[in-house]
């Protein structure tokens, strides 16, 4: 209903009602008892290596394929040859799955994972009518207007990984990541990219990203569904530079990705930083919607983002041992600088500064941005972003006490 409105599709040509099957089967959310969910969940982030300037959609498709010894030894059970244990609507579901049971990677044939079937929907092929698809527009002999479905489809569970999806561990079990309000950017690059393997966070890439060495001009395609249970709350879909990362070996991936851990550390503080100034300039206890606070600030530090980070690749590919640590500490250091800067303008220039007079608390609003400048200033995000701290003033006893050690 938020993207089709209801009603106004009563007809669909086979070509649509097939992709449209697919979607479902691909996306499939929560519905209720018996209503199961996609292989990855409801909703799954998708990841996909594309060219920079694209071709034909068989040159993309093509960076993304792996050689079938590899796909066959992952997952799967490759001596399940049977058509239905790839594509299982083929057969009686209790072919590959017993009532109430769950299905296993090794249960099905390795192809099955991009034809997974967690909804029984049959389409009716018998009572169809000539007119025009009510999706694509365009002619049909034979429109497709109704369709049969039952609970209980395949209810997958174990270790499935999806080439196509990064992953996230949560209590040992490894879960598709799924897109989150708020959308796709630079804070995303990191684990879809290179991933992320720290103590309160363990995320990998998807595996597509490992297939073959990509090209120079090569971006990374996210796109997925932000479902909320059974709803669509929105579609979001961007492309992430890479930058010739391929050129790099893998110690300067480490060295990168330790790098980028940096910067995100200190974005992630220095938003939040900015979101309490706001919240304590607006209203003495300020309860709300805050997030576009967040999304002003990533769009604003974005493109300097991207501008060190191609900067830096280019610099590992190189490998200018000598050169690296310096530069890697001065790159941090301005992106420090960067982020005070963004943040104290977007307080001034374009959530607080700009206001009517006669609806603000000046001493409330003077000292959240005194607080703000004393946090972007401060230890934490130094640590965060790997600066050097300030140097701590010696008192009167400090002062007193090296004098003694200094005599004796």
């Amino acid at each position: 209903d938020l993207f089709i409105k209801r009603n106004r599709i009563k007809g669909l040509c086979p070509h649509c009602a097939a992709l449209a099957l697919f979607c479902l089967q691909t996306n499939a959310p929560a519905g209720g008892a018996g209503i199961r969910t996609g292989l990855r969940g409801g909703g799954p982030l998708t990841t996909l290596l594309v060219s920079q300037h694209p071709a034909c959609l068989w040159r993309d498709l093509w960076l993304n394929i792996c050689e079938r010894d590899k796909f066959l030894g992952r997952a799967g059970d490759p001596g399940k040859k049977e058509p239905h244990f790839t594509f299982p609507w083929l057969a009686e579901i209790d072919g590959i799955q017993a009532v109430s049971g769950q299905t296993a990677p090794i249960q099905v044939h390795p192809f099955h994972i991009f034809w997974a079937m967690p909804r029984r929907i049959r389409l009716d092929m018998e009572n169809l009518v000539p007119g025009d698809c009510d999706l694509c527009g365009r002619p049909s002999p034979g429109l497709i207007r109704r369709f049969f479905t039952r609970p209980r489809g395949l209810n997958y569970k174990g270790a499935w990984r999806h080439p196509l999806s990064p992953y996230y561990e949560n209590k040992g079990e490894w879960l598709a990541m799924h897109p989150q309000p708020g959308g796709i950017g630079y804070r995303h690059w990191l684990p879809w990219v290179l991933g992320v393997n720290a103590r309160s966070r363990n995320i990998q890439p998807a595996r597509v990203l490992s297939y073959r060495t990509s090209p120079p001009d090569s971006r990374l395609w996210a796109f997925g569904f932000d479902m909320d249970n059974m709803k669509a709350r929105c579609w979001y879909e961007a492309t992430l530079p890479l930058y010739g990362l391929s050129d790099c070996d893998e110690d300067a991936c480490r060295r990168l990705q330790a790098q980028v851990e940096y910067w995100l550390a200190g974005a992630d503080l220095a938003v939040f930083f900015l979101r309490t100034a706001v919240k304590n300039a607006w209203f003495d206890e300020a309860r709300g919607d805050f997030s576009m606070v967040d999304a002003s600030f990533w769009s604003r530090t974005e493109t300097d983002f991207y501008a060190q980070l191609k900067t830096l690749i280019e610099e590992l590919a190189v490998n200018r041992e000598a050169e690296l640590d310096a530069s890697m500490q001065a790159i941090r250091i301005d992106w420090h600088k960067k982020l005070v800067s963004a943040c104290l303008d977007l307080f001034d220039n374009v959530f607080v500064g700009t206001g009517r007079i006669d609806r603000q608390n000046p001493r409330r609003i003077a000292q959240a941005y005194q607080q703000l400048k004393r946090s972007l200033d401060g230890r934490k995000i130094r640590q965060a972003v790997g600066r050097p701290l300030p140097e701590t003033p010696v008192g009167k006893r400090g002062a007193k006490k090296s004098a003694e050690i200094a005599t004796s």
